[in-house]
């Protein structure tokens, strides 16, 4: 297998290779959210699960402390595959690219979208987010940025990955080719909020670290569409408790 091993392909909507033990879950019925914390071998019951509704005005402000955050993404980065996993559309993307976070690096994996979206924003559920998906190995921890979506122009970004759709539930699709992913994030990398939680599906690992940006990105309500109809429908976790977790800030 070129370049990818079984542990990258198997990321299904930003999960490990464990995941591949717990396929035998959904969205909706018996499998759905709401059983996950049934499930062999998960953290889905913990008290630091994700996704979390973010309040505004509840976030603790760290506009005169600095939480760095890098990223290193080449205008050439190498968009490897496109897949249909059954549970979101994932794009994996070859190996060089990187972000710094808090002094750790972590390397670029793969993103994902979920319509609508699982993180909330003082309430307010967008119609997508999108998880770009970075792993520390020596750490064993995830570092993932979230960016809202919602309706208005079309983006010409998205339409650079929309072209390989539809994809067939299990089907891989090879790209190989550049992509620049600033095309498709916020203008700004602040506001952001940071919390420490989970992955939002099993295995639901307590070992990521988030980073929302406040800024959603836009697409056509078509671009919109064509991603909704290339998943299932409402791919997403419902909110979970905060617990006595603080969510970070930066305002600069």
């Amino acid at each position: 297998m070129p370049r990818y091993t079984v542990f990258l392909l198997s990321l299904l909507a930003g999960i490990s290779l464990a995941e591949t033990e717990q396929n035998h879950w959904a969205y909706t019925g018996e499998m759905g959210p709401e059983h996950w914390s049934a499930l062999e071998g998960t953290e889905c019951s913990g008290t630091r699960q994700s996704p979390v509704n973010i309040i505004r005005t509840d976030a603790n402000p760290t506009s005169n402390v600095q939480i760095p955050l890098a990223l290193h993404y080449s205008p050439t980065t190498q968009l490897y595959d496109a897949v249909n996993n059954g549970h979101s559309i994932q794009f994996d993307f070859a190996a060089g690219d990187e972000i710094t976070f808090q002094g750790e690096r972590y390397a670029l994996k793969q993103l994902h979208f979920h319509e609508p979206s699982e993180h909330t924003l003082n309430g307010v559920r967008y119609p997508l987010e999108m998880h770009m998906v970075h792993y520390n190995e020596d750490l064993d921890r995830y570092t993932v940025l979230g960016v809202l979506g919602y309706e208005g122009r079309p983006s010409p970004g998205y339409d650079e990955l929309e072209k390989v759709l539809p994809l067939a539930v299990g089907e891989t699709k090879p790209i190989q080719k550049p992509f620049d992913l600033e095309n498709i994030l916020p203008s700004t990398l602040t506001p952001r909020f940071h919390y420490q939680g989970s992955l939002t599906t099993p295995p639901c690992s307590e070992k990521v670290t988030w980073v929302i940006f406040e800024q959603p990105f836009m697409l056509s309500e078509q671009q919109v569409m064509l991603l909704q109809q290339n998943m299932p429908a409402n791919n997403y976790r419902g909110v979970q408790p905060l617990n006595d977790r603080v969510i970070s800030l930066v305002v600069h």
